[in-house]
């Protein structure tokens, strides 16, 4: 009595069934393989962008050739035989002292094109006004830089010279605004700056940067590299540093 069964066409079904099978598990492993290179990408992509933007030298820079990459505003040809740095706090008194002794050294120099002056103007102390004033300071420097740095050391010497008590409101934006008109940064562009607090974070991040290189206080200067300290109070004290550094 026949049972109805077909042993051939059953092994057949069988051997479809498996094959089906591993069709299923293959496109599965493909399925996850293209999504896990998939989600690398992405995150390599993501480092990427996060690396192109982060760090003082690219993030809300300013366009001006004069920044450079560390973010100092550069005053004079980059080539002099002396390079100067200054780091400084438009809020610091004693960068204010410093400016008053030495300023008109700094600007000789620039001006016989002995020097190269890279002022590194930074923002930490904000803690001694009451509306942010050494930041928004810092901002105004870089606004007034980006149209150019022929009137920069003018500029400087009127912030200092008009540089707020500690521990009350700084100068308000129309102030500050008017500091750079008188020094003779007029582009309406700067105005528009200073209210936007364009480079707001670009302060933050080359602040930091420059506390992270070992800076400890302001003003820090060094003259070819080598820290000055003695001369730094000193009526034009710098003027002979400067001398001897260009020997």
């Amino acid at each position: 009595m026949s049972t109805g069964r077909n042993p051939l066409a059953e092994a057949e079904a069988a051997d479809r069934k498996r094959q089906r099978l591993i069709q299923v598990a293959v496109a599965g492993v493909l399925i996850a393989l293209v999504a896990a290179i998939g989600i690398g990408i992405a995150v390599k992509r993501s480092g990427s962008d996060s690396d192109s933007t982060a760090g003082p030298g690219t993030q809300g820079a300013p366009v001006s050739g004069q920044v450079t990459e560390s973010g100092a505003v550069r005053v004079a040809n980059p080539d002099a035989k002396v390079k100067i740095r200054v780091v400084a706090d438009l809020q610091c008194p004693a960068c204010k002292a410093f400016e008053a002794a030495n300023g008109q050294a700094l600007e000789d120099a620039v001006a016989d094109g002995t020097a190269v002056v890279e002022y590194q103007i930074i923002s930490f102390l904000d803690r001694a006004s009451t509306n942010q004033y050494s930041s928004r300071a810092a901002n105004a420097s870089f606004c007034v830089a980006e149209t150019g740095v022929t009137h920069y050391q003018d500029w400087l010497q009127s912030m200092f010279a008009q540089q707020p008590a500690e521990g009350g409101a700084g100068h308000d934006n129309a102030k500050l605004i008017q500091i750079a008109a008188d020094a003779g940064y007029t582009d309406p562009a700067i105005a528009d700056c200073v209210n936007a607090k364009k480079y707001d974070q670009y302060i933050k991040d080359t602040t930091q940067a420059t506390l992270n290189s070992g800076v400890q206080s302001t003003p820090t200067v060094t003259v070819n590299g080598t820290q000055v300290t003695d001369a730094l109070f000193t009526q034009n004290g710098l003027a002979s540093v400067i001398a001897d550094a260009a020997k």
